[in-house]
């Protein structure tokens, strides 16, 4: 690889540092009740509200439709997912060194699948905790789930509930673009 491609291919490995430090994706809940609204960031190893009490609020209400209680502690992607980024970082810096374009393809396959695996696990996550319900529910409408949208904006009973990618997919999308970038130049720069 040229100079220019393995500095924007290292630029694009070391971003994903980025994601350390912000949300993956972003859960919004407003009612008439919660002007305000209810949030959860989802981050790289933990779901957080966006205030101090909302995830404790949301899993109060969950509570009254049969949902089950979100605990952060319990969902095995939380406790990989630092580990998996760390290998695409460490995997970058190294194909950097070894200076070999054919492994970029190989960063940008494996980035790709994880990502794919990953929307799909969120997606079947979200879709077990708005389906499963308790038949001991104190509030049952027959026939109403509660899942989030996966993306966009989708009314749930008197919920408006909005779910969105957040800064650290933006991250990793620009990553994959300057990897995309690197061997593009490196292509040009070898005619």
């Amino acid at each position: 690889m040229k100079k220019n491609a393995r500095m924007i291919f290292g630029i694009a490995s070391l971003l994903l540092v980025l994601v350390y430090f912000f949300p993956i994706w972003d859960i919004k809940l407003k009612a008439p009740q919660y002007p305000e609204g209810l949030g959860l960031n989802i981050n790289i190893s933990s779901i957080t509200g966006h205030k101090k009490n909302d995830l404790n609020s949301i899993n109060n209400l969950n509570h009254y439709i049969g949902m089950k209680k979100i605990e952060p502690s319990s969902i095995n992607e939380l406790k990989i997912m630092p580990f998996i980024i760390g290998f695409f970082i460490a995997f970058g810096l190294i194909i950097v060194l070894l200076n070999k374009r054919v492994l970029i393809w190989v960063w940008l396959s494996l980035l790709t699948i994880v990502t794919i695996v990953g929307l799909y696990d969120f997606y079947k996550w979200e879709y077990e905790y708005g389906h499963e319900l308790s038949p001991l529910a104190i509030i049952k409408i027959p026939g109403q789930d509660y899942q989030p949208p996966f993306l966009g904006t989708q009314q749930l009973l008197n919920f408006t509930a909005t779910s969105l990618p957040h800064i650290s997919a933006y991250v990793l999308t620009l990553s994959v673009i300057l990897a995309i970038l690197a061997i593009v130049i490196d292509k040009k720069e070898k005619i």
